[in-house]
């Protein structure tokens, strides 16, 4: 299947390219050694409509379909992985599941912060011990009242420090097992509303992961979201998008390693010549391509279906099973390209190689994509 960009997404595409180059790109290994939160990128961005792209402008977003989300979330994730998990947490899970889900008036009262960067969104549903499996989540909510009151721990959480608000999991009737979950938003500053840990992880550190804590943590009725029951749908539902995020993310990451890959591969000489002219490397670097392109039109291919309103499902766990192994063969081949300088941090494939390894985790892992992929063939 082959694609033809329309004029609008074209100019997404060279807007963004343009914009993270100039802008995040200069700053991209500095904030990763220093584990910096990016807080100027994502203003810059929203000034874009980057913060809020699929969300209509009446919210104050850009109203954009998934295609050009993609072309501009791997044109960010080429630049900074670590901006760009974040721009799609925040677009892919948490800014769609409130349009998606929310009343007229949750979208009134969280979208319009969401979509111009005065809030940052994180969505907590994964725990210590439940892992992939989110019937297994202990964090429980009980309703008093006109309030719910949560209690429970997340893990794993992307900008649960820096988020204003977190779209939370809990069960609400244990005994319906998913049908027994229900989601809430809630807000920064809320009592029993606590971040714990921040993790130290191998790649993406300029972004924040962390541990969540509620304890007899009051949320308002108004703040649940999707209805009492929907939770585990919902969570289903933001996965899916989120996992064409995560497909984009791997495009980005991958197309900057090939660059670097090729760049390196023409400058630096060996036996009297470019080393790209050895097959050695030159054979690697056209699988690395080609790898690369196939990935690029299974995530074209679930974007444009999801935007047609048809079930993506499936499709999004292709792309996300097959764009973050890739990611991962062609950050290592980069890598091995580059020899030993590619070990070492003034290399920016260092830094690309460490971040691509987690897509294939997060996010539903490759072996739960999988598992997605092969019940809709067996069912």
């Amino acid at each position: 299947m082959s694609f033809r960009l329309t004029s609008e997404q074209e100019m997404v595409q060279k807007m963004v390219r343009e914009f993270a180059r100039a802008k995040l790109l200069p700053w991209a290994a500095e904030n990763d050694a220093q584990k910096k939160w990016p807080a100027q990128n994502f203003l810059q961005m929203a000034q874009l409509g980057l913060m809020g792209m699929m969300v209509p402008d009446s919210y104050e977003g850009s109203g954009a379909d998934t295609l050009s989300y993609v072309l501009a979330l791997s044109e960010i994730a080429y630049a900074c992985a670590s901006t760009a998990v974040v721009m799609s947490v925040h677009n892919s899970v948490v800014c769609e599941s409130i349009l998606r889900f929310g009343t007229d008036e949750q979208k009134s009262r969280f979208l319009p912060d969401l979509a111009s960067g005065k809030t940052i969104g994180a969505f907590a549903m994964t725990e210590p011990l439940a892992g992939s499996d989110p019937v297994r989540q202990e964090t429980v909510a009980r309703r008093d009242g006109d309030r719910w009151i949560l209690n429970g721990v997340k893990r794993f959480i992307t900008s649960g420090k820096n988020a204003g608000i977190a779209i939370v999991t809990a069960k609400t009737d244990a005994a319906k097992r998913h049908r027994g979950i229900s989601a809430f938003i809630v807000e920064k500053g809320t009592p029993g509303f606590k971040v714990g840990r921040i993790e130290d992880k191998m790649g993406l550190c300029a972004s924040d992961t962390a541990d969540l804590y509620f304890e007899d943590c009051a949320v308002p009725e108004e703040n649940i979201l999707g209805g009492e029951g929907n939770g585990f749908s919902l969570a289903m539902s933001a996965l899916d998008g989120g996992r064409i995020g995560i497909a984009a993310q791997s495009i980005g990451v991958a197309q900057a390693a090939l660059d670097e890959a090729v760049r390196y591969a023409k400058s630096r000489e060996q036996f009297g010549q470019a080393i790209g002219k050895f097959q050695g490397v030159a054979f690697p670097l056209a699988d690395m391509a080609t790898q690369l392109q196939a990935a690029r039109m299974l995530t074209y291919a679930a974007a444009a279906k999801k935007d047609r309103g048809q079930n993506y499902t499936q499709d999004a766990s292709m792309a996300k099973l097959f764009a973050s192994e890739m990611v991962n063969s062609v950050v290592a081949k980069a890598l091995q390209i580059h020899g030993g300088y590619g070990y070492i941090k003034d290399y920016a494939i260092e830094r690309h190689y460490r971040d691509a390894r987690v897509f294939t985790i997060y996010e539903g892992t490759s072996e739960i994509q999988r598992l997605v992929i092969s019940r809709h063939l067996l069912r």
